[in-house]
Formats: C-alpha cells, sequence, structure tokens
C-alpha cells in the first residue's frame, strides 16, 4: 500500500485512476481547484463517483499555491505524486499562452519542489502526444529527437518533461513522464471532439469538421491509459518517458462513421479550414511501454464509444450495427 497524492484527480482521467487507486487498496490524497474550464459540477460529480470506490482526502487548491501545496505535501508525506493536473488542449491554448505556460510549467515546477523537500521517491507526470508536433518519424516514438511542438500547450508538456529530468537528475526522484495519446471514454470532457460529435448527431446539427477526413489521431481507451499509470507507479527507474496510446490511428471520417454506428443516427458535416496547432496525425509507437510496462490496450474505439454513450446518454439505446 502507497501513500499517493494525486493532481487533477476531478478531472476526467483522474477520477477514474483515483478509483482504480483505491480499489488497490492506496492511500490516497486528491488535489484539483475545480476550476471553470469546464463544469465544475461534472467535477463534483466525478468525486462522488470515487468517494463511492473508498474513503480519500481532498483538497480544492490551485497547484500553483506554493505555499499550499508545499504545506499539503508535507503534512501528507507521500510516497508518490502522480500530476496530472494542467491546462488543458491544443486550441485553448492558443487563446491564452501565458496562463498555459503559468499553471503547465510553474505548476509543474512546484510540484516537483514539493516532492523534493518531503522526499517523495516517486513521481508521474501526465505528458502529451502533442508534443511530437510535426514530427517526421512515424510512428511516434519516445526517442525521437526531431519533435517540433506546434501549440503552446505542447510546448508547456515539454517543459514539463525536462523538469521532470532535471529534479530527478539532482534529487534522486524517480520520474516517469506519460505521453497519452487522444484519451477518450466515460467522463470525457465536453471540449473534446468525441463528445461534441455525440451533441451534435443526436441535436440533429451539423458536425464542424476542420481541414480534412483523413487527419488521424490514436485514440485511448481511458481504463487502457490507467492500466498504464498504475503500471508506470511500480516500474522501477530513475527517469523514463513511454508512449501510452492504442497504436491504431483512426481518420476523422473514420471516426465520424463509427459514432454514427454506435448512436444509429446519420451526421451533417460543417467543413471547415484547419487549425492552427493542429497535427495531421497522432500515431504512438507503445513497444517500450509494452516491455517495461507490460502495457496492453484492448478497447476498440467502437467499445469505447459505446461504454461512452452509456455512461453520457444512459436514456440513448445504443444501436447496433445493422441499424444503418
Amino acid at each position: 500500500m502507497l501513500r499517493i497524492l494525486l493532481t487533477g484527480g476531478a478531472g476526467f482521467i483522474g477520477s477514474h485512476l483515483a478509483e482504480r487507486l483505491l480499489g488497490l487498496d492506496h492511500q490516497l490524497v486528491v488535489v484539483d481547484d475545480l476550476n471553470d474550464f469546464y463544469s465544475p459540477e461534472q467535477k463534483e460529480a466525478n468525486l462522488a463517483s470515487i468517494r463511492e470506490a473508498g474513503p480519500f482526502e481532498f483538497h480544492k487548491v490551485d497547484i500553483c499555491d506554493r505555499e499550499t501545496i508545499f504545506r499539503i505535501v508535507r503534512e501528507y508525506r507521500p510516497d508518490a505524486i502522480i500530476h496530472l493536473a494542467a491546462r488543458a488542449g491544443v486550441r485553448p491554448s492558443l487563446a491564452d499562452p501565458l496562463l498555459y505556460e503559468h499553471v503547465n510549467v510553474f505548476g509543474t515546477t512546484v510540484l516537483l519542489e514539493a516532492a523534493r523537500l518531503a522526499s517523495t521517491r516517486k513521481f508521474v507526470f501526465a505528458s502529451s502526444s502533442s508534443v511530437y508536433g510535426v514530427t517526421q518519424q512515424i510512428p511516434f516514438r519516445e526517442d525521437d529527437l526531431s519533435i517540433r511542438p506546434i501549440s503552446p500547450y505542447a510546448a508547456t508538456k515539454i517543459a514539463g518533461e525536462k523538469l521532470c529530468f532535471t529534479w530527478s537528475h539532482l534529487y534522486g526522484i524517480d520520474t516517469v513522464c506519460l505521453r497519452f495519446f487522444t484519451v477518450f471514454g466515460p467522463r470525457q470532457r465536453p471540449d473534446l471532439a468525441i463528445r461534441k460529435f455525440v451533441d451534435c448527431i443526436r441535436e440533429g446539427r451539423p458536425i464542424p469538421v476542420f481541414g480534412e477526413l483523413t487527419t488521424a489521431r490514436d485514440y485511448t481507451f481511458v481504463a487502457d491509459i490507467v492500466d498504464g499509470i498504475v503500471s508506470a507507479l511500480n516500474f522501477d527507474c530513475r527517469y523514463e518517458i513511454f508512449n501510452l496510446g492504442n497504436s491504431r490511428p483512426v481518420p476523422l471520417g473514420g471516426m465520424i462513421e463509427t459514432i454514427e454506428r454506435v448512436l444509429g443516427q446519420r451526421a451533417q458535416l460543417d467543413r471547415l479550414p484547419a487549425q492552427p496547432g493542429d497535427v495531421p496525425l497522432t500515431f504512438a509507437d507503445i513497444s517500450k511501454a509494452r516491455h517495461a510496462l507490460a502495457y496492453e490496450p484492448r478497447t476498440t474505439l467502437e467499445e469505447g464509444l459505446r461504454q461512452f454513450v452509456s455512461w453520457y446518454a444512459p436514456k440513448l439505446s445504443v444501436a447496433s450495427v445493422s441499424d444503418l
């Protein structure tokens, strides 16, 4: 049993991870500021779901509040910190890059320094596939030195990885950085494409489609991501980076067709120009995570979408493939 401090635990991925950690009998402290990037009520509902899995301590606090974070970590003395809290999203980061830099870079530094002061031995950092940017190496490998981020969000995640390396090197904190690839599933944030598309199709509104239908994403179900995080928590290393993806990219057009099958409804498309910061492809090479973490994603896009719709619209009957 470990004493774990989890930042961003009221969010989409964090709430699923918190439930898993409690199911494994770990002691848990959750830190989340419940900000209004999306509905705080949804985050409160996520916290309520976590409480059904077991008791935990919760602190509503901004990770940039240095004094409060230092106090919580000092008093709790966690064996491990899992740092998921961040300002998320490529497009919003273009609108407010200074906020993204402050939360994602300064906030990560606060957590690392708190870990040092409390002699925390393990630090797990949530990075992103967006760090690869317009790399020419396909599929994306962790040892690619030519990555070129094209959004402030991606740049802040690279900065977070480098800060993790520095604190690991200087202070002996065993650190794992995990590059998540397009995570989806129940409790998904409302700003993400799958949830937006489901809303549009159900309500008969056109789907905003930016760029070409051939752009592709490596959609990864949240339970598979949680598997990888838990394995990383137990992985013995000084510093490592791992991709956590599905390694099966799906074109945008294919994703829309899959949602149509699941809902039993046709989509209308509103074709729009490509957006700055968007990349044409994400594609994880997960051979390193397979070997070191025994990571093996099991959930297909369609299976995961059916679980998402069952959570998001429980009164809506999920269609069979033959309904379209």
